[in-house]
């Protein structure tokens, strides 16, 4: 199949449907970190899919035959997930009316950023490719846009790790379990409040903001290779 990995610079997915012997690339505004620039489009996503491929990252003009016949997107969250609600309002403000507090003096332009996401996310899963899979984290997407088609995580498939991953789906098959281990270990914080060790890991351990958000959005190996097999066999 040819299968396109939308916002994806990590090439996790991407590797899995390449050892399934797909001809799959990776798209993303950013430079790939997963080893294989051969494979990766650092453009704009909606040009790659109307050109139908495009230069990779080490200068060679790809353009597949045909159409892509599967995408799947991960697009950023940073806007839409429910972990960053406390950024949109002014902190002294919460006790009023959603409709009057003003927006937070760090981030002026939060709901402007948020309607720019969504309107992304939406694009991506409206696009003229007949398989198409997309997922976040929870977030506003259920409300704004329409509820996922199944939410699922780490621990199903075989990494001992709780991350609430979910999934709109267009004419693909809900994933179905693999291996059922262990929901992980989970840190718990001087507030009283626990996370997933992973999570905390990558707050705690992590040099940059940008680091940060890349471990956050990290797709665990037993996951990618769930999406690769199970997603292309259709």
């Amino acid at each position: 199949m040819k299968v396109l990995v939308a916002c994806e610079e990590s090439q996790a997915v991407t590797k899995e449907l390449r050892k399934l012997g797909h001809e799959a690339y990776s798209c993303d505004l950013l430079e790939c970190s997963g080893g294989h620039p051969e494979w990766h489009f650092n453009h704009d996503v909606f040009e790659v899919i109307e050109n139908k491929g495009g230069i990779t990252q080490n200068g060679k003009k790809v353009k597949i035959k045909g159409n892509w016949d599967l995408m799947i997107a991960h697009p950023p969250c940073t806007f839409l997930a429910v972990s960053g609600a406390r950024w949109y309002y002014h902190p002294e403000d919460k006790d009023l009316p959603f409709d009057q507090r003003r927006p937070h003096p760090r981030f002026p332009d939060r709901a402007k950023d948020r309607e720019e996401a969504l309107e992304f996310f939406i694009k991506l899963l409206e696009a003229p490719i007949d398989k198409i899979a997309v997922e976040n984290p929870v977030g506003i997407v259920s409300t704004r846009y329409k509820k996922p088609d199944q939410t699922v995580h780490p621990w199903m498939f075989g990494d001992e790790a709780s991350k609430a991953t979910c999934l709109w789906l267009k004419n693909l098959p809900l994933l179905e379990p693999t291996s059922i281990v262990g929901k992980g270990e989970r840190v718990v914080l001087s507030s009283g409040k626990s996370l997933p060790k992973w999570y905390s890991d990558a707050l705690t351990l992590s040099k940059s903001s940008a680091e940060r958000r890349t471990m956050r959005s990290k797709t665990f190996e037993g996951l990618a290779r769930a999406m690769a097999e199970q997603w292309t066999k259709i």
